[in-house]
């Protein structure tokens, strides 16, 4: 296998040096051997210097030159795969003529790191949040009703049912009251690496800053006994924290009737927070993209970068999480790790996926998914090569499980799958209080407690999807914009949303069946 070509971050290329119009392809990275179609191209049109051979979709790669069968594919100064077979320049490259090739052991470890100094800035930058006893602050205050087990979900649902926008008017300071259920809790074993997930899932929901009052209702027989979860974080009831079982109580509609009377007496006590300023270092935001295109490495993915590394020169924390769509690109992360202990975690997890999939008769190349190629992605090593643009440029500080607490600030790494619903509800429970998400194909995700915006990686997704774009950073392509000022525009749409600014998946109401704890092991 030919050695991975060193390091550029994608974030250092500007279509706007670029002269208009926009060209038909653009080339990512001096040592690139395939150009990108900014736009449908068709056998005779030119790209550049070439002419093209094939129909090429937009955000699809096209050969620069001839290359030999087995030669490596090169696209962001990295590679991404091998030819197969000879490909003429000007030729489609995508799955036809290039494979993946595992990329083996390729962990730099740099251990005389120094993070991006920042220079002083001249005013601290605030949000309007809810600051709760321990410290931290939240970007809304929900009521959340708690399940340890699915076979209570249905009286969670109800009792937050009960509660309609138009009842909680009188409340102004409460978000709303919102059902988690789940698929599991019982048919487990209860000392493995599932139950531990699930277990941190709802002790880290029930603290995020974004819950002012939680209600936990169990069925009384499960595995995932609510019992264990007091006694293992040290839980009491009180009048925010709440906690009860169906057999307990005497049935569903006696337990359904009890609940949505605590839940209101619990309203008045949520309702007392009101918002005030707080610093931006108290922002805790997870980056996930799903639905990604040939673009999300080039616009959504480095926009949100730079946001991010503005969000961490204002002392906030960035958390990058989906291992398994970094894999082939860790050592982007490892080699800007602080210290070689915190690499070596990051390492120590992708050898765990590694073996995770092989003894589920899987690979790590599972991924893209076939709407990612059909959007011009081709290999899990494109992908993640575009997907670690979203941790911009600092040094990674951290690297935590699944829904373990996050007590570092900075950009940090949770490990997660790649399943958009599973690695948002792990940064969650870790502790997040906003996500920003990005798509290339589109996606209609949306979460609660914490809200997620959306970025469309090309114009004509935004267009297409008005009522679940919140911003589009296809503007780079399209109008010839710095990946440097979407970003800083995705910043303060980012404050903004702290604030209480609706997103468009929140206004649309999504967020109560997006509640998805990552299940290992078997189902008994």
């Amino acid at each position: 296998m030919a050695p991975l070509q060193s390091s550029t971050s994608p974030k250092q290329w500007k279509l706007s040096e670029m002269s208009a119009p926009i060209p038909a392809s653009v080339k990512l990275q001096p040592a690139d051997n395939v150009i990108i179609a900014t736009r449908a191209l068709q056998p005779g049109d030119q790209a550049g210097n070439l002419q093209v051979r094939d129909n090429i979709p937009a955000g699809h790669k096209i050969a620069e030159r001839d290359i030999k069968q087995g030669e490596a594919l090169i696209k962001f100064g990295q590679t991404i795969g091998f030819a197969i077979t000879d490909i003429q320049a000007g030729s489609h490259v995508h799955s036809h003529n290039m494979e993946f090739s595992d990329p083996g052991v390729h962990h730099s470890f740099c251990k005389d790191y120094k993070p991006t100094q920042y220079a002083e800035h001249p005013e601290e930058r605030t949000f309007l949040g809810y600051h709760r006893e321990d410290g931290s602050v939240g970007t809304r205050n929900y009521i959340a009703v708690l399940t340890s087990v699915n076979c209570s979900a249905t009286a969670a649902h109800r009792i937050a049912d009960a509660f309609s926008d138009e009842d909680l008017l009188q409340f102004e300071n409460v978000d709303g009251v919102a059902s988690f259920a789940h698929g599991t809790g019982c048919g487990m074993a209860g000392d493995n690496e599932g139950f531990a997930n699930l277990q941190r899932v709802l002790w880290g929901y029930a603290r995020n800053p974004n819950v002012g009052g939680v209600l936990l209702v169990g069925l009384g027989c499960e595995v995932n006994q609510i019992d264990f979860l007091l006694d293992a974080y040290g839980l009491k009831q009180s009048p925010t924290f709440q906690f009860m079982n169906i057999q307990g109580m005497g049935g569903l509609r006696k337990t359904i009737e009890a609940g949505i009377e605590k839940v209101k007496a619990m309203l008045l006590e949520v309702n007392k927070a009101t918002r005030q300023p707080a610093p931006v270092s108290k922002l805790m935001v997870g980056l996930q993209c799903g639905g990604s295109d040939g673009w999300s490495g080039v616009t959504a993915n480095p926009a949100l970068g730079y946001a991010t590394d503005l969000l961490v020169k204002y002392g906030g924390t960035s958390v990058l999480s989906e291992t398994s769509e970094i894999y082939g690109a860790e050592h982007l992360l490892t080699s800007r790790a602080a210290s070689q202990k915190v690499a070596e975690k990051l390492v120590e997890r992708v050898r765990w996926w590694e073996d995770y999939t092989a003894r589920n008769n899987g690979t790590m190349d599972n991924n893209p998914s076939p709407g990612n190629k059909r959007g011009g992605l081709t290999t899990i090593l494109e992908k993640s090569l575009g997907a670690v643009a979203k941790g911009g440029t600092t040094a990674l500080q951290g690297v935590y499980k699944y829904g373990e607490p996050i007590e570092t600030n900075g950009f940090v790494f949770m490990d997660s799958p790649g399943y958009d619903p599973a690695s948002v509800t792990g940064q969650i429970a870790s502790g997040c209080n906003l996500i920003v998400f990005t798509t290339g194909r589109g996606s209609a995700f949306g979460s609660k407690p914490s809200p997620t915006i959306k970025v469309a990686s090309n114009t004509a997704l935004f267009e297409h999807m008005p009522e679940d774009m919140d911003l589009n950073s296809g503007s780079i392509i399209s109008e010839g914009r710095s990946v440097e000022e979407v970003g800083t525009e995705l910043f303060e749409l980012m404050i903004k949303v702290a604030s209480g600014e609706h997103s468009k998946s929140e206004a649309q109401g999504l967020g109560d069946y997006e509640f998805v704890p990552w299940q290992i092991g078997a189902v008994m």
